[in-house]
């Protein structure tokens, strides 16, 4: 009996479905399927958090560390020891963090400490005059890199917060992270390297493992879903996913704020009988954004889509899994801005055993979690009553999730005014919203016209400037060509006139 269940989940891995999407995933996502890894499910800070400093000391030739926020408190001091330790040992450490990550939460004196302990630090995409709205893709990755060994990808940044403050009762964030061994590893380490030589210069070439010369350690197979700016690689594999579940499709995002084509997605699946399921922060450390992402709850309660919230300080883990094969666990939200704005990385494991830790973990958080229905009246509300729900936590959030809370608004406001799409009653305050920031802008203009020129003059100026000095760049790089090609020539001829 079980030889005949071997033989039907071979015969089913081989299958002209099973491999025409296989190469349909590889190509959507522009990452192929690498086998003979291991991997190792990872919940919260507490397994995270130990594995990471586990790995920091035990590394004997680098460190690769890229994270978004790395805060100046006591956990991210605790990080900092452990690197310049290694780092005095004689590893080569190398961390990477981003400048709007770290904008309010670290210091430069936090920086400073580490460069004088050894630590070689690169801030991702500070502002720049030549680059007006560059600033907007942000590095949201969260990736540990050790010996081109062991490699870790999560949603979890460093930070008090992931801890927790037990002293005052606060829990710690739920997140989720992910280890991996084996060949894939060098993936990890390569999307490091291109991100690292974003700040600076390249990593030599001899650092920079293949998967070939990185040993198979189990018969796990993955892809890494390295994502850049306008690649939407991710994006286009989530919505793959989406289309081809057969059974299951639970989510869980920190950040949702889907695309009117995900939305439709996720219903069509629904409607088509899979059992989908959304959950969600219930107190987010943006306050805006919970509200904007409600009004999208409708929508998808309606085709069958079952939403939840979380009841614990903060919901920040970004995994998906499907059908019980299919998982994914990495930095990426389900909006705009980490589709197609930030550089993100993700895990998507193929993998039965892991799926199946993926749907014990998704159970153990919906045990934790609040549901939204509609109810007789066709509103949207919690099961929970209100005076229990938690309390919303107002902290700042990131350029990122901004910018998907703006499009949500944006797409509504658009929809309304051009009729390119129906409609429904939960988007009425959005474009009450977009009404009365338009209407305090007209009005803006006409009392006070210097509040609206000023900007846009200035704004216009600085463009400008920006594009000019990109284009003496690019004619000065043409022309330094052209007088590199003309001395290669010169040099071939009077190699040809000594030796006729």
């Amino acid at each position: 009996m079980v030889n005949a269940d071997l033989n039907e989940q071979s015969s089913a891995a081989t299958s002209p479905i099973h491999l025409v999407a296989a190469q349909a995933f590889s190509r959507a996502a522009g990452a192929p399927l690498v086998a003979g890894n291991s991997i190792r499910l990872l919940k919260d800070a507490e397994e995270n958090y130990p594995a990471w400093f586990g790995a920091i000391r035990s590394a004997r030739h680098a460190v690769h560390f890229e994270n978004y926020i790395i805060c100046d408190d006591a956990i991210g001091y605790e990080f900092g020891n452990a690197l310049i330790a290694k780092a005095q040992e004689g590893v080569r450490i190398r961390l990477l963090y981003d400048w709007f990550g770290a904008l309010m939460k670290t210091s430069r004196s936090f920086w400073r400490w580490l460069r004088d302990g050894g630590v070689e630090v690169r801030c991702f995409n500070p502002p720049r005059f030549d680059s007006p709205m560059g600033w907007l893709s942000r590095d949201h990755r969260k990736s540990l890199c050790v010996d081109n060994r062991i490699a870790f990808v999560s949603g979890l940044c460093i930070g008090q917060m992931w801890v927790g403050f037990p002293e005052r009762g606060i829990a710690p964030w739920r997140d989720t992270g992910i280890e991996v061994r084996g060949p894939a590893v060098a993936d990890v380490a390569r999307a490091f390297a291109r991100a690292w030589a974003e700040a600076g210069l390249p990593l030599p070439a001899d650092e920079l493992p293949s998967q070939e010369s990185i040993s198979k350690v189990g018969d796990v197979e993955l892809r890494v879903v390295a994502s850049m700016p306008a690649v939407a690689g991710l994006y286009r594999l989530d919505q793959l996913i989406a289309a081809l579940a057969r059974k299951t499709l639970w989510l869980t995002d920190a950040y949702f704020v889907g695309a009117t084509s995900y939305v439709q997605a996720l219903r069509g699946a629904a409607m088509d009988g899979v059992d989908v399921r959304l959950l969600v922060p219930g107190a987010s450390d943006i306050g805006i954004l919970a509200p904007i992402t409600r009004t999208g709850y409708r929508t998808l309660l309606e085709a069958g889509v079952r939403v939840f919230e979380w009841n614990g300080p903060m919901l920040h883990a970004k995994s998906a899994v499907a059908d019980g094969r299919w998982a994914r666990v990495g930095s990426s939200n389900l909006n705009m801005a980490s589709w197609l704005g930030n550089w993100e990385l993700d895990i998507a494991v193929e993998d039965e055993a892991f799926a199946d830790d993926m749907e014990d973990m998704y159970l153990q958080d919906l045990a934790g979690a609040t549901e939204i229905v509609l109810n007789e009246r066709n509103r949207v509300r919690p099961i929970m009553p209100r005076e229990h729900r938690p309390t919303r936590n107002r902290m700042s959030g990131s350029t990122g999730r901004f910018a998907a809370s703006a499009m949500r608004v944006g797409n509504t406001v658009g929809a309304a005014i051009t009729n390119r799409r129906a409609l429904g009653a939960a988007e009425a305050r959005i474009m009450l919203f977009g009404s009365m920031v338009l209407l305090a802008i007209a009005v803006a203009a006409v009392v006070w016209p210097f509040l609206i020129v000023v900007p846009v003059a200035s704004l216009a100026t600085w463009l400008a400037m920006a594009l000019l000095i990109k284009a003496c760049r690019l004619h000065r790089g043409a022309r330094m060509e052209k007088v590199s090609d003309s001395l290669a020539r010169e040099i071939e001829i009077s190699k040809a006139a000594r030796d006729p």
